[in-house]
């Protein structure tokens, strides 16, 4: 438990921030997808890891060149708990994730975005030693599951093959999640912008060599409207990245997650906006039951959260 100001306006704000930024970053991965095909480039998966390789690579650079002294910073950090990180948070994350995307559409995608709370219900316990959920987190966990198969049943355009997607960008969203957890681990000895930024720029590199076969494309791969998008996506990762890591040093994380069906709503609302996807009635159910469903399992756990807070002085 964490002592410090957790009152919402100080913690919304940043948040907001974040999920603007990652926001944004659904719709932009489907333009770069759509430049591709207006582009007569037939892309298969060392296409898509090379496009998130060179992304995570080039924001894996920007935060380290802006950090405080991060050389000095990983020789006091634990190698294989910093590998560890750039594996979970990503390496695998986007591993699947960028695939999972080329397969749906990005409003389900952000959707989607939300399973990383649930995700942090369960492995909390048994990775960061939290309390387990309550009954009534579990049924709202419940829910949250039945949204997500409304969601994938009934998507609407431009979903290509949505049960595949939701697999694979659930199977994201859990790596996600223990990468954050893992971060606990390391911030003894690392800043977060010193630790995003190598497990951006490790996990980017693993990426362009899962994708080495795409380097002869490159150009084809890179015309100037796709290497803009790729180069914001860069800092979106960067920026998201580095505050959120920051938010968790400064909140708990149970805290932080309940805050997370902001990124799915700025996800989905970019993407339907941006791309003129049209949702089908199982996303917008499914929205309402999954984001509704994360809402009322955090004001439980913020409920019991402020009580603990309360005996030990944290406003």
């Amino acid at each position: 438990m964490q002592e410090g100001d957790h009152r919402w306006f100080r913690v919304l704000p940043p948040v907001l921030v974040c999920a603007l930024l990652w926001g944004s970053s659904f719709p932009s991965i489907k333009m770069v997808y759509r430049i591709w095909d207006a582009h007569s480039v037939h892309p298969g998966l060392s296409e898509f890891w090379w496009f998130a390789g060179v992304r995570f690579t080039l924001a894996g650079i920007l935060l380290l060149a802006v950090a405080k002294n991060p050389r000095a910073e990983f020789k006091a950090t634990d190698k294989r708990l910093l590998l560890g990180f750039a594996f979970t948070q990503t390496f695998g994350q986007y591993l699947a994730f960028y695939y999972g995307i080329a397969v749906s559409s990005g409003a389900l995608a952000g959707l989607l975005s939300t399973i990383g709370s649930f995700w942090w219900m369960i492995l909390a316990p048994l990775i960061g030693g939290a309390a387990w959920p309550k009954r009534s987190q579990w049924l709202a966990l419940g829910i949250g599951a039945i949204g997500v198969s409304m969601a994938a049943a009934v998507p609407g355009t431009g979903a290509g093959n949505p049960w595949l997607g939701t697999l694979l960008i659930t199977c994201s969203t859990g790596l996600g999640a223990v990468g954050v957890i893992q971060f606990g681990k390391l911030r003894a000895t690392i800043g977060a912008r010193a630790a995003t930024g190598y497990s951006l720029l490790i996990g980017g590199v693993g990426l362009l060599l899962m994708g080495v076969r795409a380097f002869p494309r490159a150009v084809d791969l890179m015309p100037p409207a796709a290497l803009g998008l790729t180069c914001w996506l860069a800092f979106v990762s960067a920026a998201a990245f580095s505050l959120w890591n920051h938010l968790s040093t400064l909140h708990p994380v149970p805290l932080l997650a309940g805050y997370r069906f902001l990124i799915p709503i700025c996800g989905m609302t970019g993407s339907l906006l941006v791309l003129g996807e049209k949702p089908g009635w199982g996303l917008i159910v499914g929205a309402v039951l999954v984001i509704g469903s994360v809402v009322a399992a955090q004001h439980v756990s913020g409920s019991n959260l402020a009580k603990r807070g309360a005996m030990i002085g944290v406003k």
